[in-house]
C-alpha cells in the first residue's frame, strides 16, 4: 500500500507545501506578511464546508424518526361514567380533538402559516437561517429564539421535550428534515394544529376554537382565526382575560398576523377592511363551565380512583382512564332537587341566615357504594364539599354506636368487676341533670364541677329501657352507657362502623353526645353497618377503571365485622322505632325503614339519618360563614322545627318513595 501510494504523494508534495503557511510571508510587507495567502483561505473553507456537509450526512443518517409520541402529544380527557354506564363528565388537564385539516378552514390554516411560518409549503422542513440565528443565540447569550418552522414545532410538540438546549434543537431540526420528506406538508399541518398549545388546558385547534369563542373551528372567521393564531407565540403572554398587558399584546399581534395575511395575498384588503375590532374572546373556559354536582362527584372518584389504582396524579392527569363511578343518576337528581327546594325555602323565609346555610348529604348502599351526594351549590364558587366535611358535630345521631357498643361489649360498673350484658330492656336513668358517675364516683371536669347529662328542652323521662330511649333520643342514659361501657370501646365501635379516627375528639363523656364531627358520608356509612346486619364496608366511588381497553387494577374494599349480626339488629330495631314514633303514616308497616334525628348543643346543626332497605343517607343542615372560618353558627331556625324538620324533608325526598 505504501508503495503504491509513495508516487501520488511526490506529486501532491508540491501543493501541499503551498498550503502550509510560512510567517512572516516572503515578498509581503506590513500587516500582509502575517495574512494566509486566498489560496490558503481557500483550502480552508473548502475544507470546513467538506467535513460539515460530512458531519450532517452522517447525522442525517444516523436520526430516526421516534417511535414513541411525546406522552403530553397525545394526552387526553378523562371520563366519567354513571353507575348505568351513561358519560357524566369529562376533565383532564388537557382538552383535546383532533380535527382532520379538511374541516379546518382556510382562513384559521393561513392565519396560523402567517403568524408561524408563511413559507411551509415551499421550505424542506428546516429553516437554517432561523436555526443558526437560534444557535447563535444560545451558544452567546444563554437562551433561545424563534426561527423554527411549523414542522419543527410539529417535530418538538409529538417527539422531544420543551428543552431549549442546542442539542434538542439540532435533534429537531434533523427529524423535521426527515420528517418532511415522509409526510406530506398537509400531514404535517394537520399534526401541527392537532398538538400546538393554546392555553385554557387545551391542545389542538379545535378545542381552542371551544375554549375561547364556544364554536367550532370550522365556524371560525379569519379575524377570531387571528386571534387564535397569536396564542401559539405564548398563551401566557396572549390571553387577553388574563391582563391589561396581555390584552394589548394581543391586539397589537392580531393586527400584525391580518396584516401579514394580506401581505402573503390569503386575504383582500377589502376583507381586512372589515375586521378593526378585536374580537373579544369568552372570558372563561366554557368547556369548564358546569357548576354542577357533577364536579363534586368527579372530585370524591377522581381521588378515590387514583388511590384505589395506585396512579400518581401525573399518570392521572395524562388522560384517557374511562372511570366507571357507583353514582346513581336518578338518585343523584332527586337528591339535588330537594336541597334546591330546601335552600329557595330558606331564601325565603330566613334570608339573613340562608346566605350562610350548608347542606351536607350522602347516600350509600349498604356493600359500601357512594349513590349520591351534595357537595354544595357550585364547585366553581365553593370547592368545599359539604357531604366530605367533617367539621360538625354528629349530636344525638350519635347515639346508636353508644347503643350499639353497649350492647356489643356490657359493662363495667365497678372497678374490677366481670363485665355484665346489657339488653334492649335494661334501665336507665332518663331524668334531666343527671350526675354522669364512674366505679370511683362522680365525674369531676377540669373546672371541678360534677359533669351532668341534658336532654332536649331539659325533659325528665325517669327511668326508661335503652331501647325506647334510643328510639326518643334521650341523652342522660347514652351519657351514662358510655362511661359504662367505656369510652375506648365506643370510640372503637364508631369507627369500626365507619366513622374515622380523626373525628374524635378527646375521651371525655360528651363523646357519648356526639362531639365527634363526622361527615355526611361517614355517618351514612355507620348506619349502613347496622342494616347490612354488623358487616361493614368502606364507602367507594369507584367499581371499574380502564384505559384504552386495559382494566387498571383497583384496590377495592371487603366487607368485615364491625358488631355482631344481633346487635346490629336491636339498632335497627330501635331506629326504627324512633322512625315509626316521628313519622308514624310516611311508611307502610312492613317496610323496612329506619332512621334518627340529630341536634347539636347549641343549635348550630341539625341531623337526619337513616335507611330503607339497603339505602342509608344522611342529611346534616349547618351554618358557617366560610369566608370567616369553619366555626359553626347558631341555625336561627334554618332547619325547621321537630314536627316539620328541613333535613328529615330533605332524606324523604331522597329515599322517596319509602316503601
Amino acid at each position: 500500500m505504501v508503495t503504491l501510494l509513495a508516487p501520488l504523494g511526490v506529486r501532491l508534495a508540491p501543493y501541499a507545501r503551498r498550503l502550509r503557511p510560512r510567517y512572516p510571508r516572503p515578498g509581503r510587507t506590513g500587516w500582509r506578511r502575517w495574512m494566509p495567502s486566498w489560496r490558503q483561505w481557500l483550502g480552508v473553507v473548502s475544507m470546513t464546508i467538506g467535513l460539515t456537509g460530512l458531519f450532517l450526512a452522517i447525522a442525517y443518517a444516523a436520526t430516526d424518526i421516534p417511535k414513541d409520541l411525546n406522552a403530553y402529544a397525545t394526552q387526553q380527557d378523562n371520563v366519567y361514567f354513571w353507575s348505568d354506564g351513561t358519560p357524566m363528565a369529562r376533565t383532564g388537564w388537557v382538552q383535546r380533538q383532533a380535527m382532520p385539516l379538511k374541516d379546518i378552514p382556510g382562513d384559521v390554516r393561513w392565519a396560523v402559516l402567517a403568524a408561524e411560518n408563511e413559507s411551509f409549503y415551499g421550505d424542506p422542513g428546516v429553516s437554517f437561517k432561523g436555526l443558526t440565528r437560534a444557535l447563535w443565540r444560545t451558544v452567546g447569550q444563554g437562551e433561545t429564539q424563534g426561527g423554527s418552522t411549523i414542522t419543527q414545532q410539529y417535530v418538538k410538540n409529538v417527539y422531544l421535550n420543551q428543552d431549549q438546549t442546542v442539542s434538542r434543537k439540532f435533534t429537531e431540526a434533523m427529524i423535521a428534515l426527515k420528517l418532511d420528506n415522509r409526510m406530506s406538508k398537509d400531514e404535517i399541518l394537520e399534526g401541527y394544529l392537532n398538538t400546538s398549545w393554546f392555553g385554557r388546558g387545551t391542545y389542538g385547534i379545535q378545542r381552542a376554537a371551544q375554549a375561547y369563542y364556544g364554536k367550532d373551528v370550522g365556524e371560525l372567521n379569519a379575524s377570531q382565526a387571528a386571534f387564535l393564531a397569536s396564542l401559539l407565540k405564548g398563551a401566557g403572554l396572549y390571553d387577553p382575560t388574563l391582563s391589561a398587558a396581555n390584552h394589548h399584546r394581543a391586539v397589537k399581534r392580531w393586527n400584525w398576523i391580518l396584516d401579514r395575511m394580506v401581505k402573503i395575498g390569503k386575504l383582500s384588503p377589502a376583507e381586512r377592511a372589515g375586521y378593526r375590532t378585536f374580537p373579544e374572546p369568552l372570558k372563561q373556559n366554557p368547556l369548564y363551565d358546569t357548576g354542577q354536582q357533577s364536579d363534586y362527584l368527579v372530585e370524591l372518584a377522581s381521588q378515590y380512583a387514583k388511590n384505589a389504582g395506585h396512579l400518581s396524579d401525573r399518570q392521572f392527569d395524562l388522560g384517557g382512564y374511562q372511570i366507571y363511578t357507583t353514582f346513581d343518576r336518578k338518585r343523584e337528581a332527586a337528591l339535588d332537587d330537594e336541597v334546591e327546594k330546601a335552600r329557595k325555602k330558606a331564601r325565603q323565609t330566613h334570608p339573613d341566615a340562608a346566605a350562610t346555610a350548608h347542606y351536607g348529604v350522602a347516600s350509600l348502599a349498604t356493600d359500601g357504594r357512594i349513590l349520591a351526594v351534595y357537595g354544595g351549590p357550585d364547585h366553581r364558587k365553593q370547592g368545599y364539599n359539604e357531604s366530605n366535611a367533617g367539621t360538625i358535630p354528629a349530636g344525638s345521631a350519635f347515639l346508636p354506636f353508644v347503643y350499639a357498643a353497649g350492647l356489643e361489649h356490657g359493662v363495667a360498673r365497678r372497678r374490677d368487676a366481670p363485665r355484665e350484658k346489657v339488653t334492649p330492656q335494661s334501665l336507665y336513668d332518663g331524668d334531666d341533670g343527671v350526675p354522669v358517675s364512674t366505679p370511683e364516683g362522680p365525674y369531676w371536669d377540669r373546672g371541678g364541677k360534677k359533669v351532668t347529662a341534658h336532654n332536649d328542652d331539659r325533659k325528665s323521662w325517669g327511668r326508661v329501657t335503652l331501647r325506647e330511649a334510643l328510639a326518643k333520643s334521650v341523652n342522660t342514659p347514652f351519657m351514662q352507657l358510655g362511661m359504662d361501657t367505656g369510652l375506648d370501646k365506643v370510640k372503637q365501635t364508631a369507627q369500626a362502623a365507619g366513622l374515622l379516627s380523626s373525628s374524635f375528639g378527646p375521651q371525655v363523656p360528651a363523646l357519648s353526645l356526639g362531639s365527634s364531627t363526622p361527615s355526611a358520608i361517614r355517618m351514612a356509612s355507620g348506619y349502613a353497618t347496622f342494616a347490612a346486619a354488623g358487616q361493614h364496608v368502606e364507602p367507594y366511588s369507584v367499581r371499574r377503571v380502564t384505559r384504552n381497553g386495559s382494566t387498571v387494577r383497583l384496590d377495592l374494599p371487603d366487607a368485615r365485622r364491625a358488631v355482631s349480626a344481633a346487635v346490629a339488629g336491636e339498632v335497627t330495631q330501635a331506629l326504627a322505632d324512633s322512625f315509626r314514633s316521628a313519622h308514624p303514616d310516611a311508611a307502610p308497616a312492613a317496610a323496612a325503614v329506619s332512621g334518627k334525628a340529630g341536634t347539636v348543643a347549641d343549635d348550630t346543626a341539625a341531623w337526619y339519618v337513616g335507611t330503607a332497605h339497603t339505602v342509608s343517607t344522611a342529611v346534616v343542615v349547618y351554618r358557617m360563614d366560610l369566608a370567616k372560618s369553619l366555626e359553626p353558627l347558631p341555625l336561627k331556625g334554618l332547619a325547621g322545627t321537630a314536627a316539620d324538620s328541613v333535613p328529615y324533608d330533605i332524606w324523604a325526598g331522597a329515599m322517596g318513595p319509602l316503601r
